[in-house]
């Protein structure tokens, strides 16, 4: 029998699928917890979680349990019809935010299509057809997907992709005066994210969040959170949004939200539930049975194993060990910690190569990401424990110092 090994599984994958991702040269099999092991056995400590969304571990029993049960119940029918996993779940959502009614999609690049459709359609139906600005901010990153991608503000994304989607804005991330400026008669909606995941872990000041509601009310502008990476517990709170009090008119959310099953939703305030009339907006899969008992399953888990609480609690020893890291004069290499929750990260000083630190974390049997281009990104599965972290940062502080400054030309 032919022995599986990383090198022939990549070879494999790089003869059938498009390049058009920087693949780790290994290839996982099967995971479990906090843990996941490649096909030649070697066991890796996640501390990535597949970008923040295996939010409860991989494969917990009670999540592959109800996904199971539920596949040989019912997975799919057509949105001509409701299904009762999707009222079930929408139910919970409802009675857990400050959200009145929910729609549900497969992913957030989905969810934050629908922000923008809901946000000029909301417009068009109460005869206010000039507001088809969409404002978002600098270093933001909502997607893939053509609306979403213009959305994005971070122009390595949009390389070659032109012409995007018309009437979208940008503005520096956390300038109040900027906002004022730009938010005015015209504009349909402003779009922002708790935390800038993608953009390298900068988290929005509460004040700037209430005085972004403010301004968006005095303009008769709707404001709405991009929730999708720093929802589900990811921040300690259920959504990030209540650690400034500021509820939005529309949220998105994704990533955590079935523990590693494809699902989006968009959750919406009162002022909203009528913006999408019938026809306006759907989606094939979205909302289907098996996604939303996979999702149903993760909020049981979070209540038993209380999730968010252990989010908040060992994401504030992470932090701190991150501070101690950066704080640490030994260490060039490291620079500053930021983040909230277990969506933390501590950026690479000038002159190190993040990319060859990652490399070699992961050579040490840890995976982390690279966030913003400079700034290793924690976001673990929310059962992380902090003899875990401790473990991880074991790696990571060995991988900083093994680091050295990256030559450049003449030195």
């Amino acid at each position: 029998m032919t022995r599986i090994t990383n090198e022939s599984s990549v070879s494999a994958a790089r003869a059938v699928l498009l390049g058009n991702y920087r693949s780790a040269p290994f290839v996982f099999s099967e995971g479990q917890g906090c843990r996941l092991k490649d096909v030649e056995g070697k066991s890796y400590l996640d501390l990535c979680a597949g970008i923040a969304v295996v939010s409860v571990g991989h494969c917990h029993p009670e999540l592959t349990r109800a996904i199971a049960e539920q596949a040989g119940r019912l997975m799919h029918v057509s949105n001509l019809f409701f299904n009762d996993r999707c009222i079930e779940l929408a139910q919970e959502l409802v009675s857990r935010t400050p959200f009145s009614k929910f729609f549900f999609c497969n992913s957030g690049a989905e969810a934050n299509e629908t922000l923008l459709k809901l946000a000029r359609r909301h417009h068009y139906e109460h005869g206010a057809k000039q507001r088809t600005t969409i404002i978002t901010a600098q270093g933001s990153f909502h997607g893939r997907s053509m609306g979403a991608l213009t959305m994005t503000a971070q122009p390595k994304y949009q390389e070659g992709m032109a012409p995007l989607v018309g009437d979208v804005e940008h503005v520096p991330f956390g300038d109040v005066a900027a906002l004022r400026q730009r938010i005015n008669e015209r504009t349909a909606a402003l779009i922002l994210e708790p935390v800038q995941g993608e953009g390298g872990v900068v988290a929005a000041s509460p004040e700037y969040l209430r005085a972004a509601r403010e301004i968006c009310d005095a303009a008769g502008a709707l404001f709405m959170l991009d929730e999708v990476q720093t929802g589900y517990g990811r921040t300690g709170r259920f959504l990030a949004q209540a650690w400034s009090g500021v509820v939005p008119d529309a949220c998105a959310l994704a990533k955590g939200i079935a523990g590693g099953f494809p699902l989006g939703a968009v959750g919406v305030r009162p002022v909203l539930e009528k913006s999408l009339p019938p026809g306006s907006h759907g989606t094939t899969y979205g909302g289907n049975a098996l996604a939303c008992a996979a999702a149903l399953a993760v909020l049981r888990i979070f209540d038993r194993e209380k999730l968010v609480e252990n989010a908040e609690r060992v994401g504030t020893y992470l932090g701190a060990r991150l501070e101690a890291l950066a704080a640490d004069a030994t260490l060039p290499a490291a620079a500053d910690a930021r983040g909230i929750g277990l969506l933390r990260g501590i950026s690479v000083a000038s002159g190190f190569d993040p990319g060859a630190i990652v490399a070699d974390i992961r050579k040490r049997g840890v995976l982390v990401s690279i966030a913003g281009g400079t700034v290793l990104r924690f976001s673990p599965p929310l059962c992380v424990t902090e003899a875990e972290i401790a473990e991880g940062l074991t790696a990571v502080e060995a991988a900083l110092r093994a680091a050295t400054r990256v030559a450049t030309p003449g030195s």
